[in-house]
């Protein structure tokens, strides 16, 4: 079985100014401050999530 490809999320820029929409979202996602990473699987809901907040993170692929 080959591990599963999880997705390390990284907040690199500021909430402030961004619509609601796009905190809540970074709040589903475990976000809320420059510099917090956290670890979530690569799927479908995960990866629209971060479409919306593409320019508040950075995203790297890793093995689960």
């Amino acid at each position: 079985m080959s591990p599963k490809k999880m997705l390390k999320i990284t907040q690199v820029r500021s909430q402030i100014g961004s619509q609601a929409r796009q905190k809540k979202v970074l709040t589903g996602l475990g976000l809320g401050r420059i510099g917090r990473a956290v670890i979530r699987p690569n799927d479908p809901c995960i990866q629209g999530m971060v479409n919306k907040v593409g320019h508040l993170v950075t995203v790297e692929e890793v093995e689960g």
